[in-house]
């Protein structure tokens, strides 16, 4: 866009935009009497002449640089052009700072902003960039024709001057107030833009201060005799990240070295976090390992005394009390022997410094010693239940008589019938329980285990229908 020249303030005469020619100072002002003048006056007052008749006789005794006289009127255009004159160059220095303001505020949103919006605000600006200079040409134009300062400066060309200049400052301050509200209308884009530039250098300090200190708590890790070498290729990995964040916004965009600053802060602030932890973390991969290397041996105990169990199981129930724990001995040892291979895989990871293998080693054996302990524990437990239900059974179902009789109250409460949908599952529990009870008694050696996993079931079956019925209540209460 071609820049407006920008005048000088409107302080004086001379400082106004003009043609070549020189201002020359107003006809209103009094000019010093030149020596021809001077003598001629004397003359006259030793020829005896009054002095007042000497001074209403200036013509015949004009020096250069006095103006004619025109009379009151052609003075009066004079003035009124060069007020006129005044408020057009006042409108264009107007003109000129808001233009040279908004010009600022539209790079700003360019720098930042590269969305529709922002770039149909660039356009707009250069087509209204065009009417200022348009307008300012006109203006130019005006006050280069007339010279209002010449001597013989005649009303009627003063007069044309004020028309053609009031109306270069009524165009000038037409095209101020579009401008003024195409400035208003930026409110937000240039917010954005402006909180966008006021993030952008604390983003990128952060960024470089998050990598000193994450450097600096890996020199630490290291004198502690701990290699990090994971820590350490990954903060080598946000060394080029650095020098793109160097290198500024200018060539990058401001929003995209945000996003780099923030992405290299947050890596940055977990290899930090990390690093200071390392030692932290060593010491509980110590534990770990001696800890679950204490529960295997203990396991190993354990699964010993599986078989004692089992082999009173067989002696005292049916075959299908006991058939899914027959081969517990057998898994039991070799989960038994493959966390003790990964504890010591484990070990040797945690020497060579491979934390992340460690942990994940560790993590496999205490899987493996889990469920070595839950099938340990099953067998003691199936006995114990057994033993239980084969001395009384009431205890078993009453609990789940209780349950069923608990739901059907509810499921009765502020009803005259109870919901089909809740009555069903529940008188089918019912006939469930009590087909269950039938089974102890048939035969010598009842099915005790399958009595207890009846009873298990039905009790499963009413707490459903408890939760059904409360999650309906509590939906139409809202």
């Amino acid at each position: 866009m071609t820049a407006i020249p920008t005048p000088p303030r409107p302080d004086s005469p001379s400082s106004w935009p003009s043609s070549s020619r020189a201002e020359r100072p107003s006809a209103s002002r009094a000019e010093p009497p030149s020596a021809s003048r001077t003598a001629a006056l004397d003359a006259l007052t030793l020829l005896g002449l009054p002095l007042l008749a000497a001074l209403v006789l200036p013509a015949a005794f004009a020096g250069g640089g006095t103006r004619r006289w025109f009379g009151g009127r052609a003075e009066n255009q004079r003035a009124e052009a060069q007020a006129a004159k005044d408020a057009a160059a006042e409108a264009f220095y107007e003109l000129d700072t808001a233009q040279r303001d908004l010009r600022i505020s539209i790079e700003t949103i360019s720098t930042v902003d590269d969305s529709p919006a922002a770039r149909r605000a660039a356009a707009d600006f250069e087509a209204l960039g065009r009417r200022i200079d348009e307008a300012s040409h006109r203006y130019i134009s005006a006050v280069d024709a007339h010279d209002l300062d010449r001597d013989d400066l005649e009303a009627s060309a003063a007069a044309s001057a004020r028309a053609e200049l009031t109306r270069a400052k009524d165009e000038l301050g037409q095209v101020k107030g579009d401008l003024d509200r195409f400035a208003e209308g930026l409110g937000p884009l240039l917010g954005k833009a402006e909180t966008q530039l006021a993030r952008l250098a604390p983003a990128v300090e952060r960024a470089r201060q998050s990598l000193l200190a994450a450097s600096n708590a890996l020199d630490a890790v290291r004198a502690s005799g701990l290699r990090a070498d994971d820590l350490a290729a990954r903060l080598a990995a946000l060394a080029p990240e650095l020098t793109r964040l160097n290198q500024g916004a200018g060539r990058h965009g401001v929003a995209q070295t945000l996003e780099r600053a923030e992405r290299v802060s947050r890596e940055a602030e977990a290899i930090r976090t990390e690093a200071e932890r390392l030692p932290e973390r060593a010491a509980e991969i110590d534990h770990r390992l001696v800890s679950l290397r204490t529960r295997a041996q203990a396991l190993t105990t354990r699964a010993g005394q599986v078989e004692p169990v089992l082999s009173e199981l067989r002696r005292r129930f049916t075959l299908a009390c006991w058939q899914d724990l027959q081969h517990v001995p057998d898994h039991a040892a070799d989960h038994i022997r493959q966390a003790e291979q990964k504890l010591t895989e484990a070990r040797a990871a945690r020497e060579e410094q491979r934390w992340a293998d460690a942990t994940a080693l560790l993590s496999t054996a205490r899987a493996l010693l889990n469920s070595t302990d839950e099938a340990v524990s099953a067998a003691g437990d199936r006995l114990r239940r057994l033993n239980a239900v084969q001395k009384d059974p009431k205890e078993e179902i009453e609990r789940t008589r209780f349950a069923i009789r608990d739901a059907q109250r509810l499921a009765m409460a502020g009803r005259h019938t109870p919901d089909p949908r809740h009555a069903r599952p529940l008188d089918d529990s019912v006939a469930r329980l009590e087909r269950a009870i039938g089974t102890l008694e048939e035969g010598r050696h009842p099915d005790y285990w399958h009595f207890l996993t009846e009873t298990e079931a039905v009790r499963r079956t009413v707490a459903r229908v408890v939760a059904q019925i409360r999650e309906e209540r509590g939906t139409a209460a809202h």
